[in-house]
């Protein structure tokens, strides 16, 4: 019987009242303007789960990371060539601590340090071309939104031509009687 009363309680029960801060919202359809206005947006830096982020989009530079750079520095960076290069080399000093694991094994430290190095001017430059990545992207879905309101557009039309076909029969069926 005590389950049954919880089933019950539980059926009934309404939802917890609102937040007590809703009064400040209460006339809100009526003067638009009594409402607390929003939070202004965060800018620079703050701290998300104990790490420092910022608000900003700029990759910084290897330098600022600490990092040597690879590949030349300037606007002209033939991305294609550089991680091609930068692969080729990856896969050299792979090779190379394969190597030095087997003959030298307490010396794996600075080939460890070299493949490091590789893998973050990698990195670097794929989010180089993140930008042009999203810009492809968004042309691409936008291509197809077009094509998709194209598409739907000559449907409709068909459809329309149609309907016009049937209404003009039963018209001069209509007629004909």
């Amino acid at each position: 019987m005590r389950r049954i009363d919880f089933i019950l309680v539980m059926a009934t029960a309404t939802y917890p009242p609102p937040p007590p801060y809703y009064r400040l919202y209460k006339d809100y359809l009526e003067d638009p303007k009594s409402a607390p206005e929003p939070p202004p947006p965060i800018e620079g830096t703050y701290i998300c789960f104990g790490g420092t982020y910022t608000t900003s989009d700029v990759l910084p530079s290897l330098e600022e990371q600490g990092v040597r750079q690879l590949y030349p520095k300037g606007a002209n960076v033939d991305f294609k060539k550089e991680l091609r290069s930068l692969n080729g080399e990856l896969q050299l000093h792979i090779l190379e601590l394969a190597d030095i694991l087997i003959e030298r094994p307490s010396q794996y430290a600075r080939r460890v340090e070299e493949i490091s190095t590789v893998f973050k001017n990698l990195h670097h430059l794929l989010n180089s071309l993140r930008p042009h990545q999203a810009r492809a992207t968004l042309i691409h879905i936008l291509e197809l939104q077009i094509e998709r309101r194209k598409e739907a557009v000559e449907d409709i039309k068909k459809r329309r031509e149609e309907a016009r076909r049937l209404l003009n029969e039963s018209l001069a069926t209509l007629d004909d009687q």
